[in-house]
């Protein structure tokens, strides 16, 4: 509820960094104290909140141009309104959600004939066996990983790789400092709503060490913020993350490109501008910055 309160509020703006009119439908229909629970949104925050959506939503647009058939997994998604967003017409989408998570997004979002909701933990891989991946498979975990155990992270990750060669995962996380800092308790709302623990932190120095988790990771980058308005979102942001000043940032947007064990080396798809074989690597289909 609260991501889609900052999304709603961003939305609402005379120049919205993000436009998202489902977001304010649901936030206007819902009956849900939102205000009272969460406090007014931090504009801030919530543009911060919002520009990080348009990353997620940049890659995906990207992948649907090249795959306009393939497969959106969005791992715990909640009341995202992604498809509403982004869809091309074509493609499918899977929301894989815990049992009272899928209930509710069922009720208020129905599934439709390209879109629905799986009720299923993200770490039981069985949802894997709900996709046909020959058309091209990109997975999202937004606001996921940083909430689960190191050990479940990697195996999340080694799963989508074994399972999607050619595929990808684009994912937020956040630096070790901040990791430790939610364990005191003093990560709140405006209303003192608590933020939960987030067990698994990276560094983004450490990113590329993800490629161990599965030999069929080819790589894992980093995605530049997109630029918002003011001088936060719209210049400090950018730069601290263009200069390379480590875990200045609070979130860090990653992208893990998936290949065949034989490690097919993008630059080679790109100079013969070929469509490559159904479950042939397909790196660099992703922006190295998306937004």
């Amino acid at each position: 509820m609260w991501n889609l309160y900052q999304r709603a509020w961003e939305a609402r703006r005379p120049r919205p960094v993000l436009h998202d009119p489902k977001a304010v439908e649901l936030v206007d229909t819902i009956d849900f104290p939102f205000e009272r629970r969460f406090g007014r949104p931090n504009g801030l925050i919530a543009q911060g909140h919002a520009l990080r959506v348009r990353m997620f939503d940049a890659v995906v647009r990207d992948f649907l141009a090249a795959h306009p058939y393939g497969t959106v997994v969005q791992l715990a998604e909640g009341l995202e309104t992604q498809f509403w967003r982004c869809d091309n017409g074509h493609a499918q989408w899977l929301g894989v959600e815990l049992p009272e998570t899928a209930e509710l997004r069922r009720s208020l979002l129905p599934d439709s004939e390209r879109r629905r909701t799986l009720a299923c933990s993200a770490l039981d891989l069985s949802w894997r066996d709900e996709i046909d991946p020959s058309r091209g498979v990109l997975i999202t975990a937004q606001g996921l990983l940083m909430y689960l155990q190191p050990r479940q992270v990697r195996d999340l990750l080694a799963g989508c790789a074994e399972a999607f060669p050619g595929g990808a995962l684009v994912f937020d996380t956040v630096p070790r400092w901040f990791s430790a800092y939610t364990f005191t308790g003093a990560v709140r709302t405006a209303r003192g709503y608590p933020a939960p623990p987030m067990p698994w932190a990276i560094n983004r120095s450490e990113l590329p060490r993800l490629v161990t988790a599965h030999p069929a990771i080819t790589s894992v980058r980093q995605l530049l913020p997109s630029v918002g308005r003011g001088l936060y979102h719209g210049a400090v942001a950018p730069l601290l993350s263009r200069i390379g000043i480590r875990n200045a940032l609070v979130l860090v947007t990653a992208v893990a490109q998936f290949g065949q064990l034989s490690r097919m080396e993008p630059s080679a798809m790109k100079s013969s501008g070929a469509e490559p074989p159904a479950r042939h690597l397909r790196v660099g289909i992703l922006p190295a910055e998306a937004g």
